[in-house]
């Protein structure tokens, strides 16, 4: 099902008014008046889609400021504005004007209000981390499923009600509050009891998931990433932190009422976590015993087999997912189902094999050729390098790696990413990953200058090709046999932007694409980019 099906459920709702949106809401407001009667049909932040009948909530951030766009929204037909600026500018609006603080805040705990606090009904389950956030939500959802629990999960890349999956996006982040809220008044409405949410740190930090009444937090780890966003890692440690504040601030619900902090004790991270959880915690690890650690790990071409080990259980575990990393992931979700919600650790151990694959994440394409080929979702320092670490235990040739640093985003990824390149892939091809309105030769000659000083030398084991299409033929046409080619960065993502402008691309259609020019067979069309060369 596709996003556009979104309201479908609308027609469901009982309608409310302004007054009994504004009733129960934990923030303090001015306002011109309000009339009692005015009934709300929705909540929306974007003035050129607001209708009749919703209110309008101007935010401000980055380039753009909504206060701007309230004349036009009304116009438009919304029945009430939110924003942060005073009253005084707003007397003269012929509907009402009511100033918060956090206008952000205010449109995540409107929308909460407005769709009924659906969180409050069901077991809420956050992952948040820097990598392995995706690939740890669906390993819970599984495992819920396996437990025969009534289960959804709001990822960034979609969110599953039931047998209904709807897009989250072109682009990984928590989407925002209106239709997180949306989602999960979806499946209290469909009968679901548990829901894990996703949370990055952009939707932590931005209010996305606020309003959403958390009953387990998961972290997965947080290393180099957002720093564009965030100024410094303390702050981006902190934002990831509010997912784990979080636990402690809300009403705790009857049926539920045992809270739970999932902390990785490998991670750098652990100690601040643990300071700010004020519930019961949980720590695992694949360096040390603890809560829960994993023993006797196998490495294979199917994945991993590993004895996840507890004070009063040991489970033999079999995950389709390789890599150590993935250990560490497959350990918070049996953390989840075996701690948290009290699941048979057989159980649990049968839906974490029940999983196959998460799309964009180490994703083998396979088209006949005599050489691996991934496509994965690897875009930060920490996560390149454990893509390359797992990908050289699976292959007995050379490992050619595809990938580029986002522009307008975390600059010192670039150095950092192609520094590691250099030292652990035998063949780096550099290229471009959403430039936006940055320039792109800029960027790849950052990411040069970084290898090489590393070692590497250009036109033999470097290569920098601009367009992302021509360097995944590039990698396709310098395997060999037995080689392993992987290109990074994309994962999943079904578009790359260039200036201001979101061309639809998807990485797994690129490599087979490219392998199917190679092997002269019928395949896809390479997607086409701004700047592909024939």
């Amino acid at each position: 099902m596709l996003a556009s099906n979104l309201f479908l459920y609308n027609d469901n709702m009982q309608k409310q008014t302004l007054n009994q949106i504004l009733e129960d809401l934990p923030l303090s407001y001015n306002s011109t008046s309000i009339q009692p009667d005015i009934v709300v049909e929705g909540i929306q932040y974007d003035s050129r889609l607001i209708e009749p009948g919703q209110i309008f909530v101007a935010l401000e951030g980055g380039n753009v400021d909504g206060h701007k766009y309230i004349e036009a929204a009304t116009k438009n037909g919304a029945v009430a504005a939110i924003g942060s600026q005073s009253i005084e500018n707003w007397e003269h609006l012929n509907i009402p004007y009511l100033q918060f603080r956090n206008s952000r805040e205010a449109l995540a705990l409107l929308s909460a209000s407005y769709y009924g606090y659906p969180s409050r009904s069901m077991v809420l389950i956050g992952v948040t981390g820097t990598d392995g956030k995706t690939t740890t939500s669906n390993l819970i959802y599984e495992i819920l499923r396996s437990a025969g629990f009534k289960a959804g999960m709001i990822s960034t890349v979609n969110a599953q009600i039931g047998e209904e999956v709807l897009d989250t996006g072109f682009h990984v982040t928590t989407p925002e509050a209106p239709a997180v809220q949306h989602y999960l008044w979806c499946m209290k409405e469909a009968g679901l009891t548990h829901v894990v949410l996703e949370a990055t740190s952009h939707g932590l930090a931005q209010h996305r998931v606020t309003g959403c009444d958390f009953d387990i937090a998961v972290v997965t780890n947080i290393t180099h990433e957002h720093l564009d966003y965030h100024g410094s890692y303390p702050a981006y440690l902190q934002a990831k932190g509010r997912l784990f504040e979080s636990l402690h601030q809300t009403a705790v619900k009857s049926f539920f009422p045992d809270r739970l902090a999932v902390i990785n004790k490998d991670d750098s991270s652990s100690d601040y976590l643990e300071s700010i959880s004020h519930v019961a915690k949980i720590f695992y690890s694949i360096q040390e015993k603890n809560d829960i650690w994993a023993e006797e790990i196998q490495m294979g071409i199917d994945g991993v087999r590993f004895k996840a080990s507890g004070i009063n259980f040991s489970v033999d575990v079999h995950s389709h997912l390789p890599g150590d990393y993935n250990i560490s992931n497959v350990l918070a979700a049996l953390s989840v189902g075996i701690f948290g919600l009290k699941i048979n650790s057989d159980l649990a151990a049968k839906g974490i094999e029940n999983m196959q694959s998460v799309p964009g994440r180490m994703e083998q394409i396979r088209m006949g050729q005599p050489f691996q080929a991934i496509v994965d979702f690897a875009h930060t320092p920490n996560a390149l390098e454990n893509a390359i670490k797992t990908v050289q235990k699976i292959t007995d040739g050379r490992v050619i790696t595809i990938f580029g640093s986002a522009g307008l985003r975390d600059r010192e990824k670039r150095r950092l990413m192609a520094e590691k390149s250099a030292q652990l892939a035998d063949i780096t091809i550099i290229t471009a990953e959403d430039p936006r309105t940055e320039d792109l030769d800029s960027i790849l000659a950052e990411m040069q200058h970084a290898a090489e000083s590393q070692g590497a030398i250009l036109g033999k084991n470097l290569f920098v090709v601009p367009d992302r299409g021509n360097a995944i033929e590039l990698g396709v046409q310098m395997a060999k046999v037995e080689d392993l080619v992987i290109a990074c960065g994309k994962g999943h993502e079904q578009s790359m932007c260039f200036g201001e402008i979101e061309y639809l691309w998807d990485d797994r259609t690129a490599m087979r694409a490219a392998l199917s020019k190679l092997l002269n067979i019928p395949g896809p069309e390479m997607p086409y980019l701004p700047t592909h060369q024939a």
